[in-house]
């Protein structure tokens, strides 16, 4: 199957025009009239995902996170983006983006989140100014109201994750709940004036969880943590898709944190 038949498969679930502006999507290492025989799904495109690509003999990488961000003046084997690039050349190996227009879609990453979360009732945390049905994080309900510590459970449980971490506990019981995976202090005052009761998200510093000023509950479970159900989403979507298209899910762990 062409590439390109793929990408308009892609971009018709989520446009490149759906992306934010400081983004980097699309096709970011390949061209786009090659025969696609089998695909590889990734978080991060690292050194290790690009040998299982070659392994299971896939010359196409969909990755959720860019592979390139800042501009490459040259191009050698002076650090890892660069080797990753020249090795991925060198085996005719494609690297896809499909990253905030991803983030933003309505059936999207955060979505997968509210799904895993058994959160109902869904709304746009930030909704798009300029294109309507999409936008930054959702909201909504759950089923019935839990307590704080009740909740966390709930949400180690459903996430998998054995650590997060919180602001201070309020004492009082969450019913709506607002999600953003990936990096989501900017909008922190946002959940706030929402009324939401907890807000997931990640990436959250020292000082961010002052920002809950007895009026939220602030949970950071991770960056890879809150994104880990996108392989499965843009999986499941090509399968549907395209049924007898050879596409797989890598087995890396490209999560770059550790726990102890």
């Amino acid at each position: 199957m062409k590439l390109s038949s793929i990408i308009n498969i892609l971009e018709n679930w989520a446009p490149l025009s759906h992306a934010e502006e400081f983004d980097n999507v699309g096709l970011i290492v390949g061209d786009i009239d090659s025969n696609i025989n089998k695909t590889i799904i990734t978080l991060d495109t690292t050194m290790e995902v690009v040998n299982e690509a070659i392994d299971n003999k896939c010359n196409l990488i969909i990755t959720f996170h860019p592979l390139i961000f800042e501009p490459i003046k040259s191009i050698s084997l002076e650090n890892r983006i660069q080797k990753i690039i020249i090795k991925s050349i060198k085996n005719n190996l494609n690297i896809y983006c499909i990253h905030t227009n991803l983030d933003n879609n309505p059936k999207g990453v955060n979505f997968k989140i509210c799904q895993k979360l058994k959160i109902k009732i869904l709304n746009f945390l930030i909704p798009s100014k300029t294109i309507d049905g999409i936008g930054m994080g959702m909201y909504g309900n759950l089923d019935k109201s839990l307590y704080e510590n009740n909740f966390i459970t709930h949400i180690k449980k459903k996430m998998g994750v054995s650590y997060l971490r919180h602001s201070s506990f309020l004492n009082k019981k969450i019913k709506r709940v607002a999600v953003l995976g990936g990096s989501g202090s900017f909008a922190i005052n946002t959940a706030i004036d929402e009324k939401i009761d907890c807000f997931i998200t990640s990436d959250l510093k020292y000082h961010d969880f002052f920002k809950a000023n007895n009026q939220i509950l602030l949970i950071d479970i991770g960056h890879y943590e809150s994104e880990q159900f996108t392989k499965e989403l843009i999986f499941n979507y090509l399968i549907k898709k395209i049924p007898k298209f050879a596409c797989i899910i890598t087995n890396t762990k490209t999560n770059p944190v550790n726990y102890f």
